[in-house]
């Protein structure tokens, strides 16, 4: 099997919405050495709007923006690959090196939420790829958005496993002086090695405890999520996990249950037997026995946690943990909508006579 330096998928396997396919076939003349190493491939992505709404009931937010299509950080388990397929392009390779920016991000966000008709609701950064991957050092779209959140005081909350989010702690701080954002750290892992492999491209385990730390020395409420638990790969590690993001100031923590939606099944499956191969099939008996027999279960209200006796299992162990440490499943306080002032809402500059 071909391995990319860098990368976390192991292949490149065709979108399911791609009817004609090809297939590499060896008929034993020349052929080029696979490259060790693939570039990263960055195209803006034309955008009429920029808001996406949700009305799935287990998620915690009405409407989300993604400054990005794609991910460079390479996690292996990634729930957002099979969203590339809607491109034409592989859920594998494709997703971490084909990467869609919204270069007219914040011209779109002033013009919607400038309507007369916008109602304010907290925007959630994050919920599909990482805003602070590292393509945001230089393109600056995340950067951009949260320019025109600070300046209307909009409400938002951020998802993120990259350290670059310490960079936009001056807008961060300006937010939450008026309860206007919380920030998610994402910690999988207290394992450099485990994270190299299962994380190829993210921030390293000691960076995301020192993200949680600074950000919350600056004022910033910080959570963490646990995400994904795999079962026999990062599960013994959920009590460490707590204990260090308790210490290093976090106000809250959640997780998420490994999904493998669509494409991801087999992404997921290859990675576990290059990487594994001792327990990989172990690794899947775990899932399917907390999926109800299946490797995915896409139903609202299960999907997040899953069920069965190792769901349960894993619930009331990080509830114990996190009560040892603390910690609440969930943050306290909600984000304010009162101090919202519409992009076209400055004041008239009085004209000389």
């Amino acid at each position: 099997m071909d391995r990319f330096k860098g990368r976390g998928a192991l292949s490149n396997p065709h979108p399911r919405f791609v009817t004609a396919q090809t297939q590499a076939v060896d008929d034993g003349w020349y052929q080029e050495e696979t490259p060790q190493t693939i570039a990263t491939e960055v195209r803006p992505e034309p955008a009429r709007s920029i808001i996406a709404h949700n009305d799935s009931p287990d998620i915690g937010f009405e409407q989300s923006i993604n400054p990005y299509r794609g991910c460079e950080h390479g996690c292996s388990y990634c729930y957002a690959r099979p969203s590339h397929a809607y491109m034409d392009l592989s859920p594998g390779i494709d997703f971490e090196t084909k990467i869609f920016y919204k270069a007219d991000a914040a011209r779109l966000l002033e013009q919607e939420i400038g309507r007369k008709s916008y109602v304010v609701k907290p925007i959630a950064l994050g919920a599909n790829t990482d805003p602070y991957q590292p393509l945001e050092r230089r393109l600056r779209v995340t950067r951009s958005i949260l320019e025109v959140l600070e300046r209307t005081r909009h409400p938002l909350t951020i998802v993120t496993k990259g350290s670059l989010i310490l960079r936009d702690l001056d807008l961060l701080t300006s937010l939450a002086r008026d309860e206007l954002v919380r920030v998610y750290v994402s910690v999988t892992s207290l394992d450099a090695e485990l994270k190299r492999i299962l994380e190829p491209r993210a921030a390293s385990p000691q960076a995301r405890l020192r993200m949680v730390r600074e950000l919350s020395q600056a004022g910033v409420p910080t959570g963490v999520l646990v995400a994904p638990v795999i079962p026999a790969v990062n599960d013994s590690e959920v009590e460490h996990i707590i204990a260090a993001v308790a210490e290093a100031g976090a106000l809250s923590a959640g997780y998420v249950l490994l999904r493998l939606p669509h494409e991801l099944k087999q992404l997921f499956r290859q990675w576990l037997d290059e990487h594994m191969p001792d327990r990989a099939e172990h690794v899947m008996a775990l899932v399917r026995g907390t999926r109800e027999g299946r490797e995915n279960d896409p139903r609202f209200g299960t999907r997040m946690i899953g069920s069965g006796p190792w769901a349960q299992l894993l619930r009331d162990r990080f509830a114990l943990a996190c009560k040892r440490h603390g910690l609440p499943r969930s943050a306290k306080r909600e984000l304010s909508c009162a101090h919202f002032r519409s992009p076209g809402a400055s004041p008239q500059m009085g004209l000389p006579l």
